[in-house]
């Protein structure tokens, strides 16, 4: 029985003493915890760096101004736009003018003709003939009611004759110099047989609507002119919103189908009463500077900042949004002194921030949290730190 014992003894000993033994090696052979970054923390080697041209900078001060940022389109005032027509009814014969050509008021831009044009020259020749004939007339007839050789009666009826024909070669005479036929070089042999038609504001030639061999009369558009040269802007404005604009107010607007242009427009009006069907009230502002490129009716989108203050602000291309939240990169300096890090290397930090006004390129930031005192900012580039953090997926170097 002792024996027995004594043999469980020795068994407990060897399974302590293999226990021990496995516990030391266990604990020899575990690998050391490496250090991990930061989940908020990248590092990029030099090259990285270089290839996608990332820029540090450090967090500057700018004066700033509000935006307020408001629709509209590209008008031409009326009296400055027109539709050519013919005060005459006729048949085209020739058309001057082609879609985009400059025309200067009273241009000519096409001619039409009618039978009807030589009818009037006709009877006004007539009617010159006629008038001679009872200005001689009227005159005998004084002369005899001055003699006592002729009756009062006839000389107020050759009178009354002679006038009404006057009146009438006036009104003919009227009737073709609109028409544009002057009556002084008119004879039996030399007859107007077309009409021209001119332009009847200076401008760029728009939609042609007839052509050669078309008739039209006086309700008939023959071409469309447009003077882009007095294009202004109509912008909507919000009631909430219509204090901030005053008269002589500079104001930037884009085109929708071409942003990368800047154009300058200065207010000079604003409207005293709703648009139909909004709640806005429309601002008048002429377009200033270059306005190649600017065809009525365009849309546009406007910029007019107010309230100047002094901010810390970054370009717009520092601040990177990721789930809903906007950040900004900056540039570890202590990253030398971290385990695992080479001189080859440079370490981000993603800082959240709050983005305020946006202005001349830079937006106001708000740090959440606390940053460090004249830190460098990734400046350009930021869009690529941020792929680099995301897509390790929270697996750090080691």
């Amino acid at each position: 029985m002792k024996r027995i014992y004594i043999i469980l003894a020795i068994i407990q000993l060897i399974a302590f003493s293999s226990c021990q033994n496995q516990t030391t090696e266990s604990t020899n052979n575990d690998p050391i915890e490496e250090e991990h970054e930061d989940e908020n923390t990248v590092s990029l080697s030099q090259e990285q760096i270089k290839a996608v041209d990332i820029q540090f900078d450090t967090i500057e001060q700018k004066v700033l101004k509000d935006l307020l940022k408001v629709s509209g389109e590209l008008r031409v005032p009326n009296q400055n736009r027109a539709k050519a027509t013919t005060l005459y009814p006729g048949v085209i014969k020739q058309i001057y003018i082609q879609a985009g050509n400059f025309v200067n008021k009273g241009e000519r831009i096409a001619s039409v003709t009618n039978a009807d044009y030589i009818k009037m020259q006709e009877d006004f020749l007539t009617m010159t003939t006629q008038e001679s004939l009872a200005e001689t007339e009227y005159n005998r007839q004084k002369d005899l009611y001055e003699g006592n050789a002729g009756a009062l009666k006839n000389l107020q009826q050759a009178e009354a004759n002679f006038k009404a024909l006057r009146a009438r070669k006036a009104s003919l005479m009227r009737q073709l110099q609109i028409m544009g036929i002057n009556t002084s070089q008119i004879n039996n042999g030399n007859l107007v047989t077309s009409l021209n038609i001119v332009a009847p504001v200076s401008g760029i030639v728009g939609n042609i609507s007839v052509q050669i061999g078309s008739y039209v009369d006086t309700s008939t558009p023959i071409a469309e002119i447009i003077d882009n040269r007095k294009i202004h802007v109509d912008l909507h404005v919000y009631e909430k919103d219509l204090a901030s604009f005053k008269e002589g107010q500079n104001v930037d607007f884009l085109l929708t189908n071409n942003p990368d242009k800047k154009f300058t427009a200065t207010v000079y009006s604003t409207g005293s009463s709703f648009e139909e069907n909004s709640k806005t009230i429309i601002v008048h502002a002429q377009v200033t500077g270059d306005k190649t490129g600017l065809i009525d009716g365009m849309n546009i989108t406007a910029h007019m900042g107010f309230n100047d203050s002094k901010v810390d602000a970054v370009p717009n291309e520092a601040i990177v949004s990721h789930e809903g939240q906007q950040y900004i990169f900056v540039v570890d300096e202590d990253h030398l002194e971290k385990p695992n890090h080479s001189a080859d290397e440079v370490s981000f930090t993603k800082i959240p921030v709050i983005a305020g006004k946006s202005d001349i390129g830079y937006t106001q930031i708000t740090f959440i949290e606390e940053a460090p005192k004249n830190a460098r900012i990734v400046t350009k580039g930021a869009f690529f730190v941020l792929a680099k953090l995301t897509n390790s997926g929270g697996d750090h170097a080691h």
